[in-house]
């Protein structure tokens, strides 16, 4: 007798539980919809960040550059002092 009580019970309590994931997953598909899958403040982390990355790439791009020209005053000086 208390074993049927607990097996309806178990199926009560799974069936509530299943129709609360379906839902929680419906309202997060509509809301992922709604903002086009990220918040406001996720959009502007990820500008921020994009930002940032350019900034480094544009940063190394000029270290590059001056690396390379420090690199010819060397070939150039060494050049100078091996044919004195």
């Amino acid at each position: 007798m208390m074993t049927g009580a607990l097996i309806i019970g178990i199926g009560i309590g799974g069936t509530i539980f299943l129709i609360a994931t379906i839902g929680l997953i419906i309202i997060g598909i509509i809301r992922a919809m709604k903002t086009g899958g990220l918040s406001k403040k996720e959009k502007q982390t990820h500008a921020e960040e994009t930002k940032m990355i350019q900034d480094i790439y544009q940063g190394l791009s000029k270290m590059e550059e001056r690396i390379e020209a420090l690199e010819t005053i060397l070939i150039e000086r060494q050049k100078k002092d091996f044919n004195k």
